[in-house]
């Protein structure tokens, strides 16, 4: 047999008649036996939040110890002034106390529809309705229910409940406090003579409008509950604004003439922020449900 002539050689995937095909390869898994896979960390806190956390207790820490020295100075001096300063101190971390006590309950009633929602996504009836009487018993639209949500056996049914009784009620009542918001918007923007005023009242009357509706749903957010509740809202909001905002350019662009164009421009900016408001109570009222949608 003639040898092959020398010089580079092309190798073929498909095989020859001469070749034998390749055999597949066996896979024993020895990868993941030598470099298992490692399992999701849990959540940790971010740099900014310990960093957050280390400056509140330093602050209140060293507070409380100033505070103590000084009160035992003031025994030293007299039993009277010791007495006040203790009282006065005793009041003063008190209220610190209780607002943050308030603000974590806030908090954890966000989070509680959270649990509520992933317990109706894994079909779990006893933390359904766990969640569900407790929520109950803070909405007066569905204390009537207590009863049958503690007689009933699937969370069909609770749903079935809760969205045939207190949900409907409550999704009209936030409509209209988005409407009064929308009307105060639309009065504010089409007469304010600064856009950056628009902004600032804009957002503190949308900020009141999502602490309304959350309250109309049982729910007492402090400012830690407040933003939990805005970040929800947040990616929605932002495409309605996105679509808002070339509704507005378009508007202003059909008009030429200048005293026409001033008008109409401050009266559809109003329809736009009045439209914003409308939203912002829908996503809210989402946002605030115990039960998933559909």
């Amino acid at each position: 047999m003639a040898e092959p002539p020398p010089g580079p050689r092309v190798i073929l995937d498909e095989p020859t008649p001469m070749q034998a095909p390749a055999a597949p390869r066996l896979d024993f898994g020895w990868e993941q036996a030598v470099v298992p896979v490692a399992p999701p960390r849990p959540a940790r806190w971010s740099g900014f939040s310990r960093a957050a956390a280390g400056a509140v207790v330093l602050g209140l820490g060293l507070a409380a110890l100033d505070a103590a020295n000084f009160t035992a100075d003031q025994f030293a001096r007299g039993a009277v002034q010791g007495w006040l300063t203790f009282g006065v101190v005793l009041g003063g971390f008190g209220l610190i106390a209780s607002a943050g006590w308030a603000e974590a309950k806030g908090l954890l009633s966000v989070r509680a529809v959270d649990q509520a929602r992933a317990a109706f996504a894994r079909n779990d009836l006893a933390a359904v309705q766990a969640e569900a009487v407790r929520w109950a018993g803070g909405v007066a639209e569905a204390a009537s229910l207590l009863p049958a949500l503690r007689d009933a056996r699937s969370t069909d049914e609770i749903r079935a409940l809760l969205e045939a009784g207190p949900l409907p009620v409550l999704q009209a009542r936030a409509t209209a406090l988005g409407r009064t918001a929308a009307v105060q918007a639309f009065s504010v923007t089409a007469i304010s003579p600064s856009p950056a005023l628009d902004a600032l009242v804009f957002a503190w009357r949308g900020v009141r409008l999502v602490r309304q509706v959350a309250v109309l749903h049982g729910l007492r957010p402090g400012l830690a509950g407040t933003v939990a509740l805005l970040r929800r809202t947040l990616a929605d909001a932002a495409t309605v604004a996105a679509t808002d905002i070339a509704v507005d350019a378009a508007a202003r662009a059909l008009l030429s003439n200048k005293l026409l164009e001033q008008f109409a421009g401050e009266a559809a900016a109003g329809a736009v922020a009045a439209r914003r408001m409308l939203r912002l109570a829908r996503v809210a009222a989402e946002a605030c449900r115990i039960v998933p949608p559909r």
